[in-house]
């Protein structure tokens, strides 16, 4: 949740759990402090209005308020319908659903136990200290609401709400733990070994393999590769993951930034690796802010994938995941991005990426789509399937993650339901070659959701299930329904601040 926002920059903004309605799906882009959120559309405005009309509306019918229809199934349904009706068709979704009692949660409940790894989820550590993180809190308690709880109150971040949202609030299943590398130790959310920890006592807990967990590697930093070797020994991660550009917040001045073709510097990390047989290599790309060549005028080029195909080609035994699927273009105004894809067929950054197998000869290559599909689908829907069609073009069904980017979104369950619901348009598939998605829990979305996954972290999908569905975690969740538990819909994080 850390941020690079300026100050002007955070006087346009406000935080996303005061200013923005509690919608079952975001009315708005919410940024996570690592790019500066865009206005609320007109379009926007008009998904915003018709769920609030909707809700009104088909409230009584359920014996429900207002509050406990949007948390629920039916209120889910509603926000589509909403979006279908002001985007056109792009979400598999039906009026009854979110009118008829019953229908939306019969379908909740049959896609409830499918197969989701989320491979990119966040908390901070219990110590988190660095005042950064407090900005929002201290924002809000300024501008919005003198009255709210603790400026030092993190725990929204932290361990246990973490927990709730992704495994209890959403059908994830098993969750990938990750963290970020900072010029500013103090910025660290989680070290390597608190990763390692938390993935320890989770799956304690659950008394199954509930979370896995990242090694942050820092390429250029001062005893790098020693850093590797005890993680191979002693911490054991699921996989690594890396940043090109150093520091996520700031341009490094440290100097941190590189590449993944760089023989000498990267090559004996990956034969380190495969030789250890923990050969998954994930890497941050794309997401800079709008001013990207200006603000980050020596790093920016690293934030691309130009260093992709060569390191792949000749690393064949290392599986290069791309996280945010190297997105930059839902930065820029939605209707111009999606005008841009039209025009060219074309997204900035991502079809590069889609483009590498066919270039390099590689069967290696993976997109993630954390944040990137999240925003796109929030900001234009037809977007987000252009997006998510490019990556299953290029790369292949069995080489596209689901990562959600929480819990800074708070949960995923909406991320989920736009996943299963979206489908290409008819004549965008036709335009630009694409294949349908499907059904929810057809073949291209349960490879997206876990297969693909499971192959790459070993996870026996059938015996996993089996172990989860009678699990501690599973019997919490299954105690905070029955008692009338409620997804809150809360996001964390900015929104562009609402004109008056």
């Amino acid at each position: 949740m850390p941020h690079y926002l300026s100050d002007d920059e955070l006087r346009r903004t406000a935080p996303a759990e005061l200013a923005s309605f509690q919608s079952p799906v975001p009315t708005q882009i919410v940024s996570n402090g690592e790019f500066n959120p865009l206005p609320q559309t007109p379009e926007q405005q008009r998904v915003e209005a018709r769920i609030k009309q909707l809700s009104e509306d088909l409230s009584p019918k359920h014996g429900m308020s207002r509050r406990q229809f949007l948390a629920s199934s039916a209120g889910m349904a509603a926000a589509f319908v909403a979006m279908n009706e002001v985007f056109g068709h792009v979400f598999d979704v039906s009026l009854a659903e979110a009118q008829q009692p019953g229908v939306a949660a019969a379908r909740s409940g049959a896609l409830a136990g499918q197969f989701i790894v989320d491979v990119q989820t966040h908390f901070v550590r219990d110590d988190f200290k660095q005042a950064g993180l407090l900005d929002l809190a201290k924002y809000a308690k300024k501008n919005w609401n003198p009255a709210i709880a603790g400026e030092n109150d993190l725990a929204r971040y932290k361990f246990e709400n973490y927990v709730k949202e992704v495994f209890v609030d959403s059908d994830t299943k098993v969750a990938l733990l990750s963290g970020a590398p900072f010029d500013d130790p103090t910025w660290d959310l989680l070290s390597n070994e608190q990763i390692a920890a938390a993935r320890a006592s989770i799956n304690r807990i659950a008394d199954s393999r509930r979370l896995l967990g990242h090694f942050v590697f820092t390429p250029k930093k001062s005893g790098w590769m020693d850093q590797v070797d005890r993680g191979i020994a002693v911490l054991k991660p699921d996989s690594w993951k890396g940043y090109t550009i150093g520091d996520p917040l700031f341009p490094s001045k440290q100097g941190s930034f590189w590449r993944l073709d760089d023989e000498k510097l990267m090559y004996p990390f990956y034969e380190k690796i495969v030789k250890a047989g923990i050969n998954t290599v994930c890497i941050h790309k794309g997401l800079l802010p709008l001013d990207y060549e200006k603000s980050w005028p020596s790093v920016w080029q690293y934030a691309t994938v130009d260093d992709l195909g060569k390191a792949a080609r000749d690393h064949p035994k290392v599986n290069f995941v791309i996280y945010h699927g190297a997105l930059r273009a839902f930065l820029e105004p939605p209707d111009a991005a999606l005008a841009e894809f039209d025009q060219t067929g074309r997204i900035k950054w991502a079809t590069d990426l889609a483009e590498i197998p066919a270039k390099f000869g590689v069967s290696n290559v993976y997109g993630e789509v954390g944040t990137a599909f999240a925003n796109s689908a929030v900001a234009n829907p037809r977007f987000a399937a252009a997006f998510i069609g490019t990556l299953v073009r290029g790369l292949g069904t069995d080489h596209v993650l689901w990562g959600s980017d929480s819990v800074w979104y708070g949960s995923p369950q909406w991320q989920i339901e736009a996943m299963r619901r979206l489908e290409i348009p008819g004549e965008m598939q036709k335009k630009h070659g694409f294949a349908p998605l499907g059904p929810a829990d057809g073949v291209v979305k349960s490879a997206i959701f876990g297969g693909n996954a499971a192959r790459l972290y070993n996870i026996h999908q059938r015996a996993a299930l089996g172990a989860i569905t009678n699990d501690k975690i599973a019997a919490i969740k299954s105690e905070y329904v029955a008692h009338g538990g409620l997804r809150s819909n809360t996001r964390y994080g900015y929104v562009h601040r609402p004109v008056a």
